[in-house]
């Protein structure tokens, strides 16, 4: 018998079966065969949320969890930050490769000639309450784009979806920035292609009456580095949300809108702004110990701290923790950093969090850092989204070229009721809703 093959008694009729095993996993269709007559249909297996379940294979994102590694197509995350801009990672993501000077040359210029919006996606923007959230606007504009490009539905043609993928690298921060002075009460700010993309998004966001807006060096490439480290994540949420959504082959504008749908929420992207309110309910330095006493009592959450993947720290965190003292030098120091340098000293030392494997993650500082940059907490995730529109456009391309993806469509397990007698008006029960 191969050595790479699993052995399955299924104790109900004493049949044995074999599955191979191939890269760690079986296949879940392998198990369809085990039944316990013609009439059933097979065994699957039940995996809420998907914890241990691989839906595609990919070839983009590494992660190690245990080991707190992340790599993009083989390159180490930290590596990238130090020594890439964020376009240069997104065409690494794209293509597989990292670009040659004239690649990144054609690449950027591409990506830069797309960054302006269409009049009619202005004003679709404007109709939107003074108020609104900005990732409501920012998800609603991204889907509305599919009206702009109707051509945009022919997925498989290959050089109109490398069209339509430059379109949404370029257009994302244009419409991020726009949702932001919408709601300042601003008006818009045209896209400077002499710019590099994070300086031409600040730009677009703080703008006012000088001719020309000269971005903070500084700043702009601690936002690229924000950038390269958000760019991708393997198959959290919104990843999984876009891969599902493109099966039934939606164009890419509203399929990214779906994935974006998905990092709205305070468990995937909204997770720094939680980060901030827990500082500020914490107040003080002086207050961790007392804070940290309150939740290993079980009253209240570590925001920040933990995630589904890493069980060391998150390499996204160290890099952030050091690029948000680069930050401070021009800003001055966010008072919440104290409380946040004290609350992970403590953590980190104290055996109920170490046995927990509750490490800081990439949310713990980086909304410290985007509140010292200027930007209000309800743009976080709209941050958030700029950068990850690239992975998640790799992982839509990657999706439609694998000939093993058909369209999402996960099994259930029925737990009502058998088939029933219809019960007349006269006779029904009342149900107070």
């Amino acid at each position: 018998m191969p050595e790479n093959t699993l052995t399955i008694t299924d104790n109900r009729t004493g049949q044995v079966y074999t599955v191979p095993i191939e890269d760690g996993t079986i296949r879940a269709m392998s198990l369809r065969q085990i039944k316990t007559d013609a009439e059933d249909f097979g065994l699957m297996t039940y995996d809420p949320a998907f914890m241990n379940t691989a839906s595609c294979r990919s070839s983009i994102t590494y992660i190690d969890g245990d080991k707190g590694i992340l790599r993009y197509r083989g390159y180490p995350i930290e590596v990238l930050a130090e020594r890439c801009t964020f376009l240069e990672v997104a065409f690494l993501l794209m293509f597989g490769e990292l670009p040659t000077q004239t690649d990144l040359k054609s690449w950027v210029n591409d990506i830069t000639h797309h960054t302006m919006l269409h009049e009619s996606t202005k004003k679709f923007m404007e109709g939107f309450r003074y108020d609104s959230h900005p990732m409501a606007m920012f998800v609603s504009t991204v889907a509305a784009l599919s009206s702009i490009y109707p051509e945009a539905r022919q997925v498989h043609d290959v050089n109109n979806r490398m069209l339509q993928i430059k379109r949404l690298i370029g257009k994302v921060p244009s419409i991020a920035a726009s949702a932001y002075r919408h709601n300042m009460g601003f008006p818009y700010v045209y896209p400077d292609n002499d710019l590099s993309y994070t300086e031409n998004f600040m730009n677009m966001l703080w703008k006012m009456v000088e001719p020309k807006y000269v971005a903070n060096p500084t700043l702009a490439r601690a936002l690229d580095i924000l950038f390269i480290l958000h760019a991708d994540h393997e198959q959290n949420c919104g990843t999984n949300a876009m891969r599902s959504v493109a099966s039934a082959q939606t164009d890419p504008y509203l399929a990214t809108a779906s994935a974006a749908s998905a990092l709205a929420g305070p468990l995937h992207g909204g997770a720094n702004e939680e980060v901030l309110k827990m500082l500020d309910e914490i107040g003080s330095k002086e207050n961790v110990p007392a804070y940290i006493k309150k939740v290993k009592e079980g009253h209240g959450r570590l925001m920040g701290f933990g995630h589904r993947v890493y069980k060391n720290y998150d390499p996204r965190a160290k890099i952030i923790k050091w690029t948000a003292e680069q930050v401070f030098e021009v800003t001055g120091r966010n008072p919440k950093l104290d409380i946040a340098l004290e609350l992970e000293r403590i953590a980190l030392e104290d055996e109920y969090f170490v046995k927990r494997k509750l490490y800081p993650n990439v949310d713990f500082y980086s909304g410290i850092m985007y509140q010292a940059m200027g930007f209000p907490p309800e743009m976080f995730t709209v941050l958030f989204a700029i950068p990850r529109t690239a992975g998640w456009l790799s992982q839509w391309q990657e999706l439609i070229n694998d000939p093993e993806q058909k369209i999402t469509r996960p099994r259930q397990v029925y737990t009502g009721y058998n088939q029933r007698e219809f019960v007349p008006m006269e006779r029904r029960t009342a149900i107070l809703v």
